[in-house]
């Protein structure tokens, strides 16, 4: 087997370009400049030390560039990841001491080896239960309550942090009165840059700006001395490495968080990937190795004192739109953020914390998917619908619930749609041998004494039952003309024992009623559960047919009137 297939670095670097450099070398120098203030920023929205979100920045980005699959993919410290750390980790130590840190810490590690496990078992497909209308309702919900939760360092006050809606307006309710000017209009003025920036420039990296000029200001005025609270020290070199300390009950403690900051992560990462490479179309994004890749940069980045981290939408956008050909980009990002942790961050001694929370509202604001929900809201009411529970639940109850209840709530409206699948009663169109829905096709014709009907699921425990009684209420309305039934089962692609069952009770019933039981277009799995249950002898081998009209024009040419009983299925 190719080494590539496990180390998809030997994919794209034996075949390295020369004139892929420049791209790469210029994006990775702008991502990792972006890096060094998001990364600070996330670390503060997750409730650690600024230190911390350049640890996350710096060698996970390696370690996904030799296993990910992705060529532009960015992995680092992002919001929604940084706001499940805070508000889970909360629960088990004081944010910012020790302890906390510690299970940071920790938690990546899980976090990292949740996903190798997921990706080796081949378990991508899990992602799937985060359904579009969850994803868009929690991360729009999220942003607001990122950007809500550092109110706090904008207006200068001392207040508890918090990650509920009704908490963080009760408490920036009652300090509003206690607002520092100077800090709001340092950081309502950071704010005004960065979207003028974004509108006029969009080349120049505004939050980089906008941190050098906060540092200049409070270093020039002594600002800090006025009120003004600043980053401090920031401890310089680069992270220590060994083993996060490990805790049996701690381990237990963090599980729940870890699978969902798993899932979540994967969730950015492979739907920014999968983006990314639909444009690109030079190479492909394997889902089950970008599992394993952000799993490895979890992992060992746990090592080196790393938070968990995930491929993030804003700067996995900037590394491409910089020119970005491979992951040789995001490897010079690390260099980037390595020579800041090694020789720089005494300079950012002086950052406003105003200017880092307004590097997180600029960047969350597009994180607010209003597109999504009115599109929804048009064209799909159960969608909209779990959007707009989710959007509440999370406001409200927390991220955690609110994502945790999104996705409870995709399953019982899967299973919802399972168990009452579509059903349609079919007539005949005119001069034709076409049968199609009675009430999408006005036109169409239905015999008196014929029952024609289509099935558009797989039939079994769940929805056997619906399907029993909805048969027998089109034969109540048929009424005793009624002589032959043909079921249109082109949607049924598997058949368990509970329907089988029913099935045949439902034959027996017609037997006794003399009416004839017809199936057409049955496929090889549905009619290997008849035979193996014997249904299909009960039926009878010439009641099956390829068509409707074939079944109906058999029933006419033999006109037993024995008590059968027709369904047609398709294939």
């Amino acid at each position: 087997m190719q080494i590539k297939q496990f180390l998809p670095i030997f994919d794209w670097l034996p075949n390295y370009q020369k004139q892929d450099l420049k791209g790469d070398f210029w994006a990775g120098l702008t991502v990792g400049v972006m890096l060094i203030p998001q990364g600070m920023a996330y670390a503060m929205v997750a409730g650690l030390p600024p230190i911390y979100g350049l640890y996350g920045a710096f060698l996970p980005q390696v370690f996904y560039s030799f296993f990910g699959t992705s060529r532009q993919l960015s992995v680092a410290p992002a919001a929604m990841i940084s706001l499940l750390i805070g508000s889970g980790l909360s629960e088990f130590a004081a944010q910012g001491s020790e302890k906390f840190v510690e299970m940071a810490i920790l938690l990546a590690m899980i976090v990292g080896l949740i996903q190798l496990a997921l990706g080796l078992l081949r378990m991508g497909f899990l992602v799937n239960f985060l359904s579009q209308p969850v994803i868009s309702g929690y991360t729009s919900s999220a942003a607001i309550i990122i950007g809500l939760s550092q109110l706090r360092h904008l207006l200068g006050v001392e207040m508890p942090s918090s990650n509920l809606i009704h908490e963080i307006a009760r408490h920036t309710t009652q300090h509003i009165g206690e607002t520092h000017l100077l800090t709001f209009s340092i950081g309502l003025g950071g704010i005004a840059m960065m979207l003028a920036i974004k509108k006029y420039k969009k080349s120049i990296p505004g939050a980089i700006v906008v941190v050098i000029l906060g540092v200049l200001v409070v270093t020039a005025f002594d600002l800090d001395k006025s009120g003004v609270l600043i980053v401090g020290h920031i401890p310089e070199g680069l992270p220590r490495v060994g083993l996060p300390a490990i805790s049996f009950d701690d381990i237990l403690k963090l599980l729940p968080l870890a699978m969902l900051i798993s899932l979540v992560g994967f969730m950015e990462s492979i739907s920014i990937a999968k983006a990314i490479q639909m444009r690109k179309r030079n190479y492909k994004v394997i889902a089950n190795k970008e599992l394993i890749g952000v799993g490895f940069a979890n992992f060992f980045g746990s090592v080196f004192s790393a938070i968990p981290v995930s491929g993030g939408f804003a700067r996995t956008a900037v590394n491409e739109q910089a020119g970005a050909n491979t992951n040789l980009a995001s490897i010079i990002s690390a260099v980037v953020v390595g020579l800041t942790l090694m020789f720089f961050t005494p300079w950012f001694y002086d950052l406003p914390k105003a200017v880092l929370a307004a590097v997180i509202m600029v960047a969350v604001i597009k994180l607010i998917d209003i597109q999504t929900a009115v599109w929804l809201f048009r064209t799909n009411k159960k969608d909209f619908a779990m959007l707009l529970a989710t959007f509440i639940f999370t406001l409200v109850f927390g991220v955690q619930i609110g994502i945790t209840s999104g996705v409870v709530l995709s399953l019982i409206l899967l299973i919802h749609r399972s168990a009452y699948p579509h059903l349609a009663e079919l007539g005949k169109l005119p001069d034709s041998s076409y049968y199609r829905n009675l009430s999408r096709f006005p036109e169409a014709v239905e015999r008196e004494d014929a029952l024609v009907f289509r099935f558009d699921a797989e039939l079994y425990f769940a929805n056997s039952q619906y399907f029993q009684e909805r048969l027998e209420q089109m034969m109540t309305k048929k009424g005793d003309a009624l002589k032959v039934i043909v079921l249109n089962a082109q949607s049924i692609y598997a058949m368990d024992s509970s329907a089988a069952s029913v099935l045949e009770d439902i034959v027996e019933e017609c037997h006794q009623r003399g009416i004839e039981f017809y199936m057409t277009e049955v496929i090889g799995p549905v009619r290997d559960v008849l035979h193996k249950t014997g249904l299909f002898d009960k039926i009878g081998e010439d009641h099956f047919r390829m068509r409707v009209q074939d079944a109906l024009d058999h029933f006419d040419r033999h006109d037993k009137r024995t008590n059968c009983y027709a369904i047609q299925t398709n294939l």
